[in-house]
């Protein structure tokens, strides 16, 4: 008589990323981007999408780390009046400091 086996259990992934969510209050933009460490601090690279009551949104997966980011507004480079944290960037503004864990 032979053992009938059960099949291999699917493999059990660790989650290696977190979502961040990002959000933006201006009404009047036409074109908002996100630049960061996290894309080499191009605008284009992560643009945010309009919500119809002037928000800006955007979700990105980051792996757990300690990350700072600015608000591209029409082309200008703009601070993040909600973020915790801000640090001189050395070129006359502030960054957003966002830390990410699992």
């Amino acid at each position: 008589m032979s053992k009938k086996s059960s099949p291999p259990k699917p493999a059990t992934r660790a989650r290696t990323t977190a979502v961040a969510r990002f959000e933006f209050q201006h009404p009047t933009a036409r074109d908002v981007c996100l630049a960061g460490n996290f894309n080499d601090w191009h605008p284009a690279a992560s643009p945010m999408v309009a919500m119809p009551d002037g928000r800006w949104l955007k979700e990105l997966a980051l792996p757990p780390g300690r990350y700072e980011y600015r608000f591209v507004v029409d082309g200008v480079w703009t601070d993040d009046p909600a973020a915790a944290e801000l640090v001189d960037n050395g070129f006359g503004g502030r960054n957003a400091v966002l830390n990410v864990s699992l």
